[in-house]
């Protein structure tokens, strides 16, 4: 029979104290418990080749690990996407075999920006049955800081929530993070604000240099409605360019200021 793992879930994976990677530790109800799937489904998903298999440990208990859990995600991404199962297969064997949860997680956002922005009621109980885990009412309140939900109370229904899906396993994953709360507010702001800024240049450049030139060369409303459908394709390929940059400068930012120290 399926169960859920509540509080007492583990970390998926992570560095141990001297530098080493931690082996996977999630057991198959606890993935399925964070994964907000069944016990069933990561079975059928592993017997398809969708899964890699777990780590065996004593008592031949398998064991899996964040990159598990990152697949799970990118696969429900593409789910929600429409994607039938063998479509997603073949999408999946494309990507490069030692692609790390990191990795993963980067190839889900940008499935995530090809569909529209859209937010899910929630009851307590099903907030956490998203969230793979028990949820203090602290727990609640910094995911409703960092942006993830909004309550909606009422006096005649029970209390809910509305979820950005988007935001949401990544917020409960900050819970776990060893720093201030604090901080990851001041990350967000920052960019908030610089991503923003970013989107509003692209914007305006898109509006001054594409579209107001055809506009006013192309009255024909169907070349007109087209030159509006541009934007939606290039909007995954414009978040693509912006996260590869972002990559690229942080991790020089990073090595910069860790080498200076």
């Amino acid at each position: 029979m399926d169960t859920e793992a509540g509080s007492e879930n583990r970390a998926a994976t992570g560095t141990a104290d001297d530098g080493a990677p931690e082996e996977p530790t999630l057991t198959v109800d606890e993935l399925a418990a964070r994964a907000g799937v069944t016990v069933r489904t990561i079975r059928f998903y592993s017997t398809r080749g969708l899964l890699p298999p777990p780590v065996i440990g004593l008592r031949r208990v398998g064991h899996y690990g964040r990159d598990h859990l990152s697949r799970l995600a990118l696969i429900e991404e593409l789910q929600h996407q429409g994607m039938t199962l063998a479509a997603i297969e073949r999408y999946l064997e494309q990507l490069p075999p030692d692609l790390s949860a990191h990795d993963l997680a980067i190839h889900r956002a940008l499935v995530a920006t090809w569909a529209p922005d859209s937010a899910e009621d929630a009851t307590r109980a099903e907030l956490e049955r998203r969230a793979g885990r028990a949820l203090t009412d602290e727990d609640v309140d910094r995911l409703a800081a960092m942006g993830v939900l909004a309550r909606a109370d009422s006096s005649d229904s029970p209390v809910h929530y509305r979820l950005d899906p988007g935001l949401l396993r990544l917020g409960v994953e900050l819970l776990d993070v060893p720093i201030a709360h604090e901080t990851i507010l001041a990350a967000r702001t920052i960019l908030l604000e610089h991503t923003r800024s970013a989107a509003r240049e692209l914007s305006r450049l898109f509006r001054d240099e594409v579209w107001n030139p055809y506009e006013e060369s192309e009255p024909d409303p169907q070349r007109v409605a087209a030159m509006k459908s541009l934007s939606a394709h290039m909007r995954p390929m414009v978040v693509q360019a912006l996260v590869t940059a972002f990559q690229r400068s942080l991790k020089e930012e990073l090595r910069a200021a860790f080498t200076e120290a």
